[in-house]
């Protein structure tokens, strides 16, 4: 049986490090703490919802029971429900060594108990996961004030909170039809899915979002950037490639294929690299112009056609014959060095698959070319899966 940390998403738990150990995130926590003081969350709930018992919602805590069996969750837990013809759920900050999940009203009568196995194992994640120790909300608040490329970082990072909480819940109710109808209900807010293609109808939507924009930076559009949650489609794509995987089957997907196709996913609600103003967006585009050159010269001299290809991602005019592809050369390492440090593997397989962009503008992929592809892929510690499968994606390999 797998452990919760074995779960968790791998850009959860690696935004999630950054995010805590940048000195501005620290200094904001520690000042919500102190504004905070005693919180009285517990008071709150039991004054403004109903607490459900074992008595009163036997049916619920035999549900709570399997998950926290299932997740080897000890947390000692209180569950509520509070009036809303919403479906909602929500796990509310610990308090005195007491976790509290709280349930909608229409959400406990219209839910099937598998799908409510989904949901509860969902919340329990995020308790499992403690994702209450960087608080968003709060953080992305006017008061705070953090700066706009750490406000995409939060972003970002609770988006892959929210699918390590789902693993939780796809983990507790152990079907992915389970979890596509809840997943369903949720968005749509209708009480019964309209046919048993839920899951199908829902991945051609994620198809679809895909199909909208190419990735570049003009495609995407603000407000994905601004979610605390991914898409519906997504994550029941998302859910789907977890059920493949070995911790739910035996010979399913690698945790590594698994974690990158994931983070590539992902991918379609972040503010692209090639105009983003972070310190990972920089040290990726600087990776991108020296191995862009090394590329386009590999053959003697500039591959104009090669050459145009780099200029479209880097802006007009970057590429010039000034550049000096001796020095490019010589602080490679430095700059894959710099990437590895700041950037997620789905990250540098974006980077690896812009640079198969320019090796092919020219229609051909020289033996030249290919190996600075394949070293500048190997450095930047993609595996050999993930590497033949970016590779392939361009050309083809032997």
């Amino acid at each position: 049986m797998a452990t919760p940390e074995g779960i968790r998403c791998r850009s959860d738990q690696h935004l999630r490090d950054k995010l805590l150990a940048a000195h501005d995130i620290r200094s904001a926590i520690e000042s919500i703490e102190r504004e905070r003081g005693e919180t009285e969350t517990r008071r709150r709930l039991l004054a403004a919802s109903i607490r459900l018992t074992r008595s009163l919602a036997p049916g619920v805590h035999r549900v709570v029971d399997s998950c926290c069996e299932r997740l080897g969750f000890s947390l000692p837990l209180e569950l509520f429900v509070y009036p809303s013809a919403s479906f909602n759920a929500a796990a509310a900050r610990p308090e005195h060594g007491r976790g509290f999940v709280l349930l909608a009203s229409s959400l406990l009568e219209a839910f099937e108990h598998d799908e409510l196995a989904f949901v509860i194992g969902h919340e329990l994640g995020h308790h499992a996961f403690d994702h209450h120790e960087i608080p968003v909300g709060l953080l992305l608040s006017p008061k705070v004030g953090v700066s706009a490329s750490r406000a995409l970082q939060l972003f970002a990072w609770s988006r892959f909170a929210e699918i390590s909480a789902d693993r939780a819940g796809l983990y507790c109710c152990r079907e992915l039809d389970a979890a596509g109808r809840a997943l369903f209900k949720l968005a749509s807010g209708l009480r019964r899915p309209l046919t048993d293609r839920v899951i199908d109808a829902m991945l051609d939507q994620m198809t679809d979002i895909e199909a909208a924009g190419d990735g570049r930076e003009t495609d995407v559009e603000r407000q994905d950037w601004l979610s605390t949650h991914p898409f519906s489609p997504l994550r029941i794509k998302a859910g789907k490639l977890f059920t493949e995987s070995a911790i739910m089957r035996d010979g399913g997907l690698s945790l590594a294929d698994l974690e990158l196709r994931v983070e590539e996913l992902l991918a379609v609600m972040e503010v692209g690299y090639l105009k983003a103003s972070t310190d990972e967006a920089k040290a990726m585009r600087r990776l991108l112009l020296a191995a862009g050159m090394l590329i386009i010269t590999a053959s003697g001299g500039i591959d104009e056609r090669e050459a145009e290809a780099l200029d479209e991602l880097l802006g007009d005019g970057t590429v010039t014959k000034k550049l000096d592809v001796a020095a490019l050369q010589g602080d490679l390492g430095a700059r894959i060095d710099a990437v590895v440090a700041l950037t997620t593997p789905a990250r540098r397989a974006q980077l690896v698959r812009d640079l198969c962009f320019v090796a092919q503008a020219d229609g051909c992929t020289s033996e030249a070319e290919r190996s600075v592809l394949e070293n500048v892929a190997g450095r930047l510690g993609l595996g050999q899966d993930a590497l033949h499968g970016i590779l392939s994606c361009t050309y083809d390999l032997d």
